[in-house]
This record gives structure tokens, sequence and C-alpha cells, in this order.
């Protein structure tokens, strides 16, 4: 009974316990099953991952593979490899985002990928600025261009964090109220270079509501 009156406690004091979901793969390995994009010229299969570009030519403009089901407060987990021109090459990976009607961009949130935008928080097509970014020497320590490194996300209310690799980049707090907090997951291969990105292991964990 002592033992019983203790779980009831706990699950008072956090509720989050009671509600959180267990974290499910969004990319199975084998198929695009929950995903939409190009996957005539920009996504493909190659070893186990979803790849998008070309270390061949230039690709031409930003292409988006997205999730056909959208999220609110989660942890998002991705493993990712981005190779080709390093001065050029830029990738990212989109949440709480939403496609634009007739067009290849979407808007929202955006964990960066390449150049000096590595572990930054960037407002896609929406403000199209930075947000919130770490310092350059932090970003030198930590990225491992042409290797696999990993993004951990959590957006949680108007609290969005970051980390690269394992270490914190971006803990960021939304002020404007009108920005949506709900969205699809989107993988970001970024024209004007050549260049190839992968993405695998991506799993998420659907958090509870909150304020």
């Amino acid at each position: 009974m002592c033992r019983l009156l203790s779980l009831l406690a706990l699950l008072i004091v956090f509720p989050a316990f009671a509600t959180a979901a267990e974290p499910v793969k969004l990319f199975d390995g084998k198929t695009l099953a929950g995903w939409e994009g190009d996957t005539e010229k920009t996504w493909k299969f190659e070893d186990g991952a979803i790849v998008g570009g070309s270390l061949d030519t230039v690709v031409p403009r930003n292409e988006f593979l997205c999730t056909t089901k959208t999220y609110e407060n989660f942890e998002l987990k991705v493993t990712f490899k981005l190779t080709g021109d390093k001065a050029k090459a830029n990738a990212g990976i989109q949440f709480r985002t939403k496609r634009i009607p007739k067009h290849h961009e979407v808007s929202g949130y955006q964990a960066d990928v390449g150049q000096d935008y590595w572990g930054a928080l960037y407002d896609e097509s929406r403000r199209k600025k930075v947000l919130a970014k770490p310092a350059k020497d932090v970003i030198e320590k930590l990225v491992k261009f042409d290797d696999w490194n990993e993004y951990v996300i959590r957006a949680e209310g108007p609290r969005i964090r970051l980390w690269l690799n394992g270490k914190l980049t971006v803990d960021y707090t939304e002020e404007d109220e009108k920005i949506e907090r709900s969205g699809i997951i989107g993988l970001q291969i970024h024209g004007g270079a050549k260049a190839k990105v992968y993405y695998k292991n991506i799993t998420i964990e659907e958090l509870p509501a909150k304020k």
C-alpha cells in the first residue's frame, strides 16, 4: 500500500511521466512511408539513409522531404552527414514547419547544418534570420564535416533547445505568440552547391502539452 501511494504521489507531482509517448522511428530504413517530397530528382536511399543532393552537379534549389504528420511538443533525434563543397554546402532539419502552397519552399524553424550555421536555429522563409546560434569556437570543436553528427531538437511550448553532438548550442524562447507551435518535420538540402546530405536514425518522442 505504501508503495502504491508513493507511485501515485509521483504521478501527481510529475504528470508528464503518465502522458509522455515512447520514441518512435520516423524512418524505417527501407521506405519513405510517412514522407513526401521530390523523390524523382532529389531524394533517394543510399546505405540505409535518406540522401539528398549531388556531388556531380550544383543543387539547383532548396528541397525538402517532409513528414505527412504534424507535431507540436517533442524531442527529435536525427543522425546526419553533410558532404561536398565545405564552403558552400548547407542543409538542415525543419520542425514546426509548413509547406508554402504551390512552392518548393517551407516556412518554419530549422536546426541548421553547414557553413557558419552549424548548431544554429534559423527561421526559414518566415523571418529569414538566425534566431540563436553558438559561438564559432564552440562549433569548431563539435562539427564533423564529411562524417556523422547528431542533432537533438526539443520543442516544448515556446522553448526550443538544440544539442549538436551532445552539446547544447541553442536555448531559445519564442516571444512572438503568433508563431505557430505545431507543424511538419522536414529534411533539407540547400541549393547553390555541389553537396549531398545523409539522414538516418530519425526518432521522435512526443511530449505533453506545455504552456
